[in-house]
C-alpha cells in the first residue's frame, strides 16, 4: 500500500518522474507575444545601431577606407556620394572616417562622466539616507547647491577650472551629474530601508554595513542603471556642447561637437559637414534612451517551468 502512494520515479532512480505542462508555455508565449513583435520595430533599430557604434569604437579601420586626419586638397568639400556617404571637410578629408573614429573618444569621455557621477552619487546618496541626521542635512544642501547652477554652465566653469581637454570635459560632465544620482539614490535608500525583510535582518543581528552590502543595494540596482543609461545620452550632449564651444578635444582629433564646431562656418555652402555628424549625435541619444527601457520592459520575461512532479 505505501509502494503504490509513493511518486513514481525517473530513469535514474533518484527522483519523481517529470510531466512537461505545455499548457503553461502556450499560455506564455500568448501572454508575451505582443511584447516580443514591439521588439521588431525601434528597438531592434536602436540595438543595431549601437552594434554599429560598437564596431567603429573597437575597429573604425574596418568599416571606411580612408584616413580621419589625412588631407586631401583635390576632394574638398565633397557633396555625399557613394564614394563618400557623408562628404569632405574643408581640407578634404572624408567625414563619415571622421565620425568613425571620433565614435570611441566621444563615448568613452560620455563613459567616464557616467561613472563619476554614478560612483560619487552612490556613495553621497547611501550616506544621506541611511545614517541621516547632520549627514543627510549636508548632503542635500550640497546637492542643492549643484541642482540649482544649469549643468552645461558649471561644466564649462570648471574646465576652465582644471584646464581645456577631453578628460577634464567628462569629469567636469561627471561632477555635473553627481547631484541626480544622489537624489535618487538617495530615495531609492530610503524607501527600501523601511521594508520589512530590512527591518529582520537588523533584528537578526546583522550589523549596518552587511545590511547595506546584502539587501539595500541589490534592491536599487535596477533604477539606478536605468538612471545611468539615460544620463549617459545626456553626457554624450554635453561632451558634443563642450566640444563644440571648443573646451573639449582639440583639432585635428576627430570628435562629434568638434566635428559641428568646424563645420559651422560652411553650414550655407556644404551644410552636410553640420547636419550629418548632429544627426549622427541625434541618433546615438535616441538609440540609448530607447535600449535603456529594454531590461525594464524584459527582465521579467523569464520562460516558464515545463516540467513539473
Amino acid at each position: 500500500m505505501a509502494e503504490s502512494l509513493s511518486p513514481a520515479l525517473d530513469k535514474t532512480g533518484k527522483g519523481p518522474v517529470r510531466k512537461p505542462q505545455w499548457a503553461s508555455v502556450a499560455a506564455w508565449f500568448t501572454r508575451h507575444g505582443r511584447t516580443s513583435k514591439r521588439l521588431q520595430t525601434g528597438d531592434i533599430l536602436a540595438l543595431a545601431f549601437l552594434l554599429v557604434l560598437a564596431a567603429a569604437i573597437v575597429v573604425p579601420g574596418w568599416l571606411t577606407p580612408y584616413d580621419p586626419l589625412l588631407p586631401d586638397p583635390s576632394a574638398t568639400l565633397l557633396a555625399p556620394s557613394w564614394q563618400h556617404p557623408f562628404g569632405t571637410d574643408y581640407l578634404g578629408r572624408d567625414l563619415l572616417s571622421r565620425v568613425l573614429f571620433g565614435t570611441g573618444r566621444t563615448l568613452a569621455g560620455s563613459l567616464v562622466a557616467v561613472l563619476i557621477g554614478l560612483g560619487v552619487g552612490i556613495v553621497l546618496g547611501l550616506a544621506a539616507a541611511y545614517f541621516g541626521g547632520w549627514i543627510d542635512a549636508l548632503v542635500g544642501r550640497a546637492m542643492d547647491v549643484l541642482l540649482s547652477i544649469p549643468g552645461l554652465l558649471l561644466s564649462m566653469v570648471i574646465v576652465v577650472s582644471l584646464g581645456f581637454g577631453a578628460i577634464n570635459a567628462a569629469i567636469a560632465v561627471g561632477v555635473s551629474s553627481v547631484a541626480v544620482f544622489t537624489r535618487l539614490i538617495r530615495s531609492e535608500v530610503l524607501t527600501i530601508k523601511e521594508l520589512g525583510y530590512v527591518e529582520a535582518s537588523r533584528h537578526l543581528g546583522q550589523t549596518k554595513w552587511q545590511v547595506l552590502r546584502r539587501h539595500v543595494l541589490p534592491n536599487s540596482y535596477s533604477a539606478v542603471f536605468t538612471l545611468a543609461a539615460l544620463q549617459f545620452g545626456s553626457a554624450i550632449l554635453w561632451i558634443a556642447s563642450l566640444s563644440f564651444l571648443g573646451y573639449g578635444a582639440p583639432p585635428p582629433q576627430p570628435e562629434w561637437g568638434l566635428l559641428v564646431a568646424e563645420g559651422r562656418e560652411y553650414v550655407v555652402s556644404s551644410p552636410w559637414m553640420v547636419l550629418l555628424p548632429g544627426l549622427v549625435i541625434i541618433v546615438t541619444v535616441v538609440a540609448i534612451g530607447r535600449a535603456s527601457r529594454l531590461p525594464v520592459s524584459y527582465t521579467h520575461l523569464t520562460l516558464p517551468t515545463i516540467y513539473s512532479v
